[in-house]
């Protein structure tokens, strides 16, 4: 076996002559040398004075098939390899990218997806420069629009007292951190930062969980509890979704701000705490207020200091940012190889609006780092990525495909995807009638002429499907 891969030398391994064939002439259609393979003997035979940049296997084979290969070739260095299969089981696929799989493909698949396949797994063997470190502030606060270093400034100013904070914005907009950050900056920093969410905790078990209760004072109360006033003493007491809280609990609560003192649920004895109070709401409270849902002296009280929140889509300038940063941080956190973004997928990321905010940013870079194929992760990826993208939400790869060939200003965009549209539509209908013409267009709402005419154009610029 010879130290170096050929720079393009890609094997096709099938024992399907036909898929073969296809496949190979549309590998070298784009420039790729190819070889091909009939079973997995043939290929370690070739192995003892060839080694190829990359190599696609069918599963199922006679003999052994292509998942021991596979095994074999990681084993050994040799690869990357591609995985294809007409047998789509959630075991094959996921037993392939277990072993080692760079990528794969489903049959029937489209020659086009094939090829790019192969170009991306061919770019993520060629080194590539390593991301530049990306410094993390202790509570992963991250932006430089003029909307967040407002929000900083507010921060650094606030943090070190101890007056109270109300933070508003959208929900996903990063109110914890907020929260966090002012605690972490301030004199209480090595006293407990304590966290409750008031919208999580059914009404009649919230009290409980702020005050703390005495056994017996209720079913189910066998010991002493201590509450979130008490576990946050000496420092800060973050209440999310205050805007949720019951009036009830809201007038215990302003007693509480009011002189520092409470009781637990079922106790006597009065309880003093030294506590700062956060509170956080999507609501307008203002408004809460005026239709009796929440007290106006609360309002006053925790509204000292407010800080406000932008939603993402006020500050696209942050998003590249923030998706290299949670892209990174999901690799490390999840124990996969890093990836990177490409320009183009930044610029169209910048351009969504994200009604879910950073959190949705950050959960669709949570999904990127497990889905998507290549190391550098390119636009049409953004939308295998989105929730539910698919059959039903096909318009997401147009688009980001669009946004792409716009920012690269090519020409005939409308004319090219008009083309793809209608050669997916021809092949899945005839692929759905036994390749019955007559039956395919009227599937379609299309004459038969019609549908002979564009698959005659189609084929002279493309190669059929496998």
């Amino acid at each position: 076996m010879t130290d170096a891969p050929a720079t393009r030398d890609v094997w096709v391994i099938d024992d399907d002559r036909g898929v073969r064939f296809v496949l190979a002439e549309a590998l070298r259609d784009a420039g790729h040398a190819v070889r091909e393979f009939g079973d997995v003997a043939s290929v370690r035979e070739a192995l003892k004075t060839a080694r190829p940049a990359l190599l696609l296997t069918d599963v199922r084979m006679p003999g052994e098939d292509g998942l021991a290969l596979l095994g074999e070739l990681k084993a050994q260095g040799v690869g990357p390899v591609i995985v294809m299969s007409a047998y789509t089981d959630v075991a094959t696929a996921a037993a392939a990218y277990r072993q080692g799989a760079a990528d794969y493909l489903a049959k029937p698949f489209d020659l086009d997806q094939a090829v790019a396949a192969v170009e991306r797994a061919l770019a993520d063997v060629a080194p590539a420069p390593a991301p530049a470190k990306l410094e993390t502030p202790r509570h992963t606060l991250l932006g430089e629009s003029s909307a967040m270093r407002e929000v900083f400034r507010l921060i650094g100013r606030v943090a070190a007292s101890d007056l109270s904070v109300l933070i508003t914005g959208e929900t996903g907009t990063g109110k914890e951190l907020v929260a966090r950050a002012l605690h972490e900056e301030s004199a209480r920093r090595d006293k407990p930062f304590v966290a409750l969410n008031t919208a999580a905790i059914p009404s009649e078990l919230l009290e409980s969980e702020l005050f703390g209760h005495e056994a017996g004072a209720f079913t189910g109360a066998t010991r002493r509890h201590a509450g979130r006033f008490e576990q946050a003493e000496g420092g800060t007491l973050f209440l999310d979704e205050i805007g949720d809280m019951p009036l009830a609990l809201q007038t215990r609560l302003l007693r509480v701000l009011a002189g520092g003192e409470f009781y637990r649920v079922g106790g006597r004895e009065l309880m003093r705490g030294d506590v700062r109070i956060v509170a956080a709401t999507h609501q307008d409270l203002a408004a809460r207020v005026a239709s009796g849902q929440f007290r106006a002296d609360l309002l006053h009280r925790l509204d000292v200091v407010r800080i406000e929140l932008p939603p993402l889509r006020q500050r696209r300038s942050d998003i590249p940012k923030l998706a290299e940063h949670f892209l990174a941080a999901a690799a490390v956190e999840l124990k996969l190889p890093p990836k990177r973004f490409s320009k183009a997928a930044l610029k169209a990321i910048a351009q969504r609006d994200f009604p879910g905010n950073v959190r949705e940013l950050e959960n669709l870079c949570r999904r990127l780092a497990v889905i998507a194929p290549g190391a550098e992760i390119l636009p049409g990826d953004l939308g295998t990525a989105a929730p539910g993208a698919g059959g039903d939400d096909w318009t997401h790869a147009l688009r980001d495909w669009a946004e792409q060939a716009l920012a690269r200003s090519e020409a005939d965009i409308h004319a090219r995807a008009r083309e793809a549209l209608d050669h997916t539509l021809m092949q899945a209908a005839l692929r759905a009638h036994d390749n019955h013409r007559q039956h395919a267009a009227a599937a379609l709402g299309v004459g038969r002429n019609t549908l002979t005419r564009k698959l005659g154009a189609s084929r002279t610029r493309r190669p059929n499907k496998t």
